[in-house]
């Protein structure tokens, strides 16, 4: 058993019983836990997880039920159902059966059972993002358009607001972007908003940021060479289906790009449980189902086994199923056609066991029983076997919100992830750009109003100067027509000349008159024409 995993005791023969042991080498073939609910497959799964992490296989589980969370704790003597446990140990030859804890890391996308798990929307990228959206082509070109653009703008996309402002950026500048890279309609983007809208309302905001998880973070053992146990709190997660698909199909895409190639390597790299899978396969995204097809069919060889367990072996799609090897297959129930389909399925997928009628032990199997077919150190599947499963080391049910929190404060990966990083992004970037944007725009308005006003009042200052100047030439005509008129004295002198003048001109014409017609030529006692004309003036100055 140093070389493989010890499942359980198979149907007794003359040697004492087959056991059934799973091959390390040939674990990362995959494989389905199947069974009814109550006929212990959530059990199986937990001693088949502590069995890896005992030999340095870290284990990756998702916890949907809250009690998987107790593989981190021993099991006790004094628990529910101790005494089947040890009666089972001893059916089955354990003889050095013993309680014993596991190295645990616990993961929640809420941050509040565990250390976060975030990852970037440019890591997740827009091909992953569009299929699981379900956007048709025209909307997938614009998605990719709008990461194209943000690359070469260097403005990183890291959150769900970060991608809704770029969104919102592309539709309103749908025409640069159509002459630039192609057709851009804000219809497309609206579509695709309404998506993410969907998306953040069942969480994604947690699920996008930063710090981003590391996926070697899965990968670790601890100081004794255990693999640890990657446990991630799903029972709210699983109520948000679209939020669960998204985190599965990034950690499986995640997984298959990052991880080398190995082949077959001597015990697997990791292995995955996916607990409930039919509430993974229940109305999951045609993008998750093609994912995981490809993930089963190629990731093996990268050292990853990949487990499913559910209710129904009919729950995992065809093309899954065919891809799991390792097969462990508790009870069912014929209670309906569909019941009596699944066990004829079951039946017909495992190598015959001519002393066994497997569909009629499918329906009579106990609690704790199982039949199991696992692959043969040549890859081939071994012959189906009636078997008592081993039971687990580990405490059968949750932990305690004390326990959870002092196994999270002791965690490798602790203080990593429990604190959010908000650095500058597209969406910072994008605000900033618009609010610089309308700042110039309303200086640009402010300084069109200013030129305004200023031509305004330039309007009225000339139409006041044109004024002035016609009031100051007014002023000056005005003036001008009073300058021109004579003063008293002007007057007075003009009068007076006038006066005299007249008197002269008299004098004169009788002078005249006389000589002319026969007067007097005595000279007047005055001295004369002349005489009298000077007297006339200075008469008339002295007046």
């Amino acid at each position: 058993m140093s070389d493989g995993i010890f499942i359980g005791l198979g149907a007794p023969e003359k040697d004492g019983g087959v056991p059934q042991t799973l091959n390390l080498r040939r674990a990362n073939r995959h494989g389905l836990i199947a069974g009814a609910t109550g006929t212990g497959k959530t059990v199986t799964l937990q001693g088949i997880a502590e069995s890896f992490s005992a030999r340095g296989v870290p284990v990756f589980m998702a916890d949907v039920k809250g009690d998987l969370a107790g593989i981190a704790m021993a099991g006790s003597p004094t628990a529910k159902n101790a005494d089947k446990l040890v009666a089972r140990a001893t059916e089955i030859g354990l003889s050095d059966y013993s309680y014993a804890d596991n190295p645990a890391i616990f993961w929640d996308l809420y941050g509040q059972q565990g250390h976060p798990i975030r990852t970037t929307v440019s890591e997740m990228g827009p091909l992953l993002l569009a299929r699981l959206m379900g956007l048709n082509e025209t909307q997938e070109g614009v998605l990719s358009i709008a990461f194209r653009y943000a690359d070469e703008e260097g403005l990183l996309l890291l959150d769900l607001g970060d991608l809704q402002a770029m969104l919102a950026w592309c539709a309103e500048n749908a025409d640069d972007l159509s002459a630039r890279y192609g057709n851009v309609t804000k219809a497309s983007v609206g579509a695709i908003q309404r998506q993410l809208l969907q998306l953040d309302s069942q969480g994604g905001d947690h699920f996008f940021g930063e710090p981003a998880l590391d996926i070697h973070d899965f990968l670790k053992v601890d100081d004794q060479g255990r693999g640890y146990v990657n446990i991630l709190a799903a029972d709210k997660l699983m109520q948000s289906p679209k939020l669960y698909a998204t985190f599965l199909l990034w950690l499986l895409s995640e997984l298959f790009e990052t991880l080398p190639e190995v082949g077959d390597p001597d015990k697997p790299v990791l292995v995955f449980f996916f607990d409930e899978a039919h509430l993974l396969f229940d109305d999951a995204p045609k993008a998750l189902t093609d994912k995981i097809e490809q993930v089963v069919r190629l990731i093996r060889s990268k050292g990853v086994g990949v487990y499913f367990v559910t209710q129904n072996p009919i729950d995992i799609p065809e093309e899954v199923a065919g891809q799991l090897g390792n097969r462990v297959q508790h009870a069912l129930r014929a209670f309906t056609p569909r019941d009596q389909k699944a066990i004829r399925a079951a039946a017909e997928t495992f190598r015959i066991n001519p002393d066994l009628d497997v569909e009629t032990a499918i329906t009579e199997l106990k609690v704790g029983e199982a039949l199991v077919s696992l692959l043969q150190e040549d890859g081939s599947p071994g012959i189906v076997q009636r078997t008592l499963i081993a039971p687990p080391r580990s405490r059968l049910g949750p932990v305690e919100a004390k326990e959870r929190a002092i196994i999270q404060s002791i965690s490798p990966c602790a203080g990593t992830y429990d604190e959010t990083v908000d650095r500058e992004s597209a969406e910072e970037i994008l605000a900033a750009r618009g609010n610089a944007a309308a700042a110039a725009a309303q200086a640009k308005q402010a300084q069109a109003e200013a030129e305004k006003a200023a031509a305004a009042q330039a309007r009225v200052e000339a139409k006041q100067r044109e004024a002035d100047l016609k009031e100051q030439a007014r002023r000056d005509a005005a003036a001008a027509r009073e300058a021109a008129r004579p003063s008293s004295l002007d007057k007075a002198v003009q009068s007076a000349a006038r006066s005299a003048a007249s008197s002269v001109g008299r004098q004169v014409a009788n002078e005249l008159g006389r000589a002319v017609f026969g007067g007097s030529s005595r000279r007047s006692s005055s001295g004369g024409i002349a005489g009298k004309l000077v007297r006339g003036i200075l008469g008339s100055l002295f007046k």
